[in-house]
């Protein structure tokens, strides 16, 4: 995880594992237009699991609520609960792990792929957060003062449409491919920035 800031202000970044897990069951399981539907499906395509006898309604709502717990940061575990045999975290959710048990190692290896992907993205900026610090500290110069309190985190993801989408107060979902694009990056955020500074 990145993070940038001071006492004041915060700006975290990252590619959460379980955030990229999440998006590919949602995808493979064909949720994507009642799961999130404001997210883009993830690029590249995921595939598709059989959900045959699985209670579609139920699936939808157990991913509502684990999606629900692992946008925001302060209640996303810091490593991840989705884990083999018999996946405990979703014990109470039976149609879930039923997905899970389904699609893990396809779901797994697509998120592996894509964090990696991320990561060497990071290793390619001189300074991974400095557009955001810049940004903030020019707007504070402006306005001859210090920037008000705020936090600010935000989960890049590998969607197949560029932007960002609000989910979660102070979380934001952003495209991979809009964090990539440096100059449109700093055009979504400048007026950001000067809403919350």
């Amino acid at each position: 995880m990145l993070v940038e800031g001071t006492i004041r202000w915060q700006v975290t970044e990252d590619c959460p594992w379980d955030l990229l897990l999440a998006l590919a069951l949602r995808d493979l399981a064909g949720l994507s237009d009642d799961c999130a539907p404001e997210l883009p499906r993830g690029t590249p395509d995921v595939g598709r699991i059989d959900t045959s006898g699985i209670d579609t309604g139920q699936l939808i709502t157990q991913w509502r609520g684990w999606w629900a717990g692992i946008v925001p940061l302060e209640t996303r575990p810091f490593i991840s609960e989705v884990l083999p045999p018999h996946f405990a975290a979703f014990d109470r959710a039976l149609e879930l792990q039923e997905a899970v048990y389904r699609g893990y190692d396809t779901a797994m290896e697509w998120a592996r792929i894509r964090r990696y992907e991320y990561l060497k993205a990071v290793e390619t900026r001189d300074h991974p957060l400095a557009d955001v610090y810049g940004m903030v500290q020019k707007r504070q110069f402006e306005l001859r003062r210090q920037a008000t309190s705020f936090r600010l985190d935000l989960a890049v993801l590998p969607l197949s449409d560029s932007g960002a989408w609000v989910a979660a107060p102070d979380t934001i979902v952003v495209s991979e491919s809009l964090r990539d694009d440096a100059e449109a990056f700093r055009a979504w955020l400048h007026p950001l920035v000067i809403a919350l500074v």
